[in-house]
């Protein structure tokens, strides 16, 4: 039997009966559809969701970019077993989905996007929006999607949906390959008329894998384990997407290795429980940080070893230091000259601790005393730093991380992405469930926050969702704001006024670029921005998009007013501006280095200078073979 719709419409009636299983839980795939309609897509999908409205929930974005966001959020929040599709006109709606795509795939998140093509007919040709390559009739903006996309493929013909859309699902739900998946879909294709089969329609359930280890790896990394003295577990953001988090916590309590995480990773275990040191690398703990330097064993489970985990190939410092990676992709498994244990991080840890448990093997006692030590000393500079003596000043940074500390509870999801918090919070939080944490640090994506707490909050509608963000990255992307008041979508947003851009100054500072062009701050004579702060009333802003704000200038009316947020169930913002770093202590330092090329020559001494620091710094890096 054959059922006649148009491309659009049977997309739409596929994706609605799309489930995922995992562990037993079987839930929907595609669960909701965001969209910004043009004439590349107002006929077509836009049609379609209309007429299968019942089937496929509708959210309205304003800005394409931040609605890939909102739906990567919801889709982290889901362990990657559920997502949402993304649907643009052709032309600029479609290369706004570039970001958010490259955001996605990085992060290894699943994301359907759905752009609207050119005509694939060429019936009118230029069509509006289009670009036209002389060299390549075939080639739309649309390929500027295919670098970052898991999956691309343009859907020419009726006929060509069915392998299309089955090929997307299958990468959609992998968890080696899963991140942004594209079908370009010309806007003359999407409202043809074609007799589907019915088996297309029918509900298709795709089970997320957890492939156990290979009998021979297994057993090299259980001797690996046990020869070493000084092992450190680098938790990554796989412990979470695999539900690992119990099985890390049996391992580590089996074994007495300490863990400490990624920035992805980070909440794999509590901050209190025993072996827990905290952040690693450049934005790491000094706990975490002196054990990496010292360890001959790094067992990296879910992680990808970025530049800032492995401090640019400078943390990793012990004599003979050999690698396991316990990873559920080889690429990830081999990194490091390691030795690869490929399998589900669930799957591969329970195996580890069973091999482990019956040798008895467990770390010294002497070394369990040195790390829970200086854990503890860690958590008193922690306190320091969270601590406001006068209540009734201006709060530092810090200080207002300390302030939602003191309040949150292990059902408050934080978010964060981008600027100078990312650094204090991996240093500084103390998370206390596996999900807490939300950082986006694998793209580092200003604007992230507020559309992905939308999303969040979808997920979890239950939990107290906070987007934390500081000016720099709310002027990227604040107007989905819109969509919360809209919708009624009860985020918090925390926003940091530092009038700049405070990480990266910090930065330029560090590496002879003396601030340029990092405050947001009138021009003096010079022409150089050192002038008075601009008078932008960010928090009249984000009123005059619909939202609540509550204007804290001191540390007393901070904890109220985020006391106030969190117990509101409507749209708030809690605006603070903080003393910066020029003025009051602020965190702790950096405990191990990253690697940012300085001038090889200059006349300016603070250039001079940062060169001099970073020839020593570079002098440490190693090539781990």
């Amino acid at each position: 039997m054959t059922t006649r719709l148009t491309v659009a419409q049977a997309l739409v009636r596929f994706l609605a009966a799309q489930y995922t299983e995992r562990d037993g839980v079987r839930q929907r795939l595609i669960s909701a559809t965001w969209g910004i309609f043009g004439h590349g897509n107002v006929a077509g999908l836009g049609q379609a969701l209309i007429e299968y409205g019942d089937d496929m929930p509708f959210h309205q974005g304003r800005n394409e970019q931040s609605m890939v966001h909102a739906a990567v959020g919801y889709a982290r929040q889901s362990n990657r077993l559920s997502t949402h599709a993304v649907t643009t006109s052709i032309g600029p709606g479609a290369t706004n989905l570039v970001t958010g795509a490259a955001l996605a795939t990085v992060n290894h998140l699943p994301v359907l996007l759905l752009p609207g093509d050119i005509f694939a007919t060429r019936v009118a040709d230029p069509v509006l929006q289009q670009l036209e390559v002389p060299y390549a009739g075939d080639v739309s903006v649309n390929d500027s999607l295919r670098p970052v996309s898991k999956y691309f493929d343009r859907v020419t013909r009726p006929e060509a949906l069915i392998p299309a859309a089955l090929q997307a699902m299958r990468v959609l739900t992998d968890p080696v390959e899963t991140g942004a998946v594209t079908l370009a879909m010309p806007q003359d294709v999407q409202a043809e008329a074609y007799d589907w089969p019915e088996e297309f329609f029918a509900e298709r359930t795709w089970v997320v894998r957890r492939p156990g280890a290979d009998p021979t790896e297994l057993a090299e990394a259980v001797r690996v384990i046990r020869s070493a003295r000084r092992p450190l577990i680098v938790a990554g953001g796989g412990v979470h997407h695999s539900r690992a988090e119990e099985a890390l916590a049996e391992f580590a309590e089996t074994t007495g290795i300490p863990v400490s995480s990624t920035q992805a990773g980070k909440g794999s275990l509590r901050y209190d429980h025993p072996q827990d040191v905290g952040g690693v690398g450049h934005t790491g703990t000094a706990t975490a940080d002196e054990l990496a330097r010292t360890a001959d064993l790094i067992i990296g489970v879910g992680t990808r070893y970025t530049d800032f985990t492995t401090a640019s190939n400078t943390l990793f410092q012990g004599e003979g230091v050999r690698f396991l990676n316990l990873n559920i992709a080889p690429y990830d498994g081999h990194k490091l000259a390691g030795q690869p244990l490929v399998a589900d991080a669930s799957s591969g840890l329970a195996e580890l601790t069973a091999a482990l448990r019956t040798h008895r093997h467990r770390v010294a006692d002497a070394y369990v005393t040195e790390y829970t030590e200086d854990k503890e000393r860690w958590e008193q500079r922690v306190d320091a730093c969270y601590e406001a003596d006068e209540p009734d000043t201006r709060p530092t940074q810090p200080q207002v991380l300390g302030a939602l500390d003191a309040l949150a509870d292990e059902s408050d999801v934080i978010i964060n992405a981008a600027g100078s918090l990312p650094g204090d919070l991996h240093k500084l939080w103390r998370a206390r469930s596996r999900d807490q944490y939300h950082l986006e640090y694998g793209y580092s994506c200003m604007g992230y926050e507020i559309p992905a707490a939308i999303g969040v909050k979808m997920a979890a509608p239950e939990r107290n969702v906070w987007a934390l963000v500081g000016d720099g990255t709310y002027l990227m992307m604040p107007t989905e704001i819109v969509t919360a008041v809209q919708e009624g979508i009860a985020i918090k947003i925390l926003l940091v006024q530092n009038h700049g851009y405070a990480s990266i100054g910090g930065l330029s500072e560090s590496v002879g670029g003396e601030r340029f062009g990092t405050a947001y701050r009138f021009t003096s004579e010079d022409g150089t921005f050192t002038g008075a702060p601009l008078p932008v009333d960010l928090a009249a802003n984000v009123a005059s998009l619909g939202m609540r704000v509550l204007r804290a200038k001191t540390v007393r009316e901070l904890r109220e007013a985020l006391a106030e947020a969190r117990a509101a169930d409507t749209p708030t913002c809690v605006y603070v501006e903080t003393e910066t770093a020029d003025t009051v202590s602020g965190p702790p330092p950096a405990q191990a280095w990253w690697d940012v090329p300085v001038a090889e020559t200059a006349t300016r001494s603070s250039a001079v200078k940062a060169r001099e620091l970073y020839e020593r710094h570079v002098s440490t890096r190693r090539r781990h073979l």
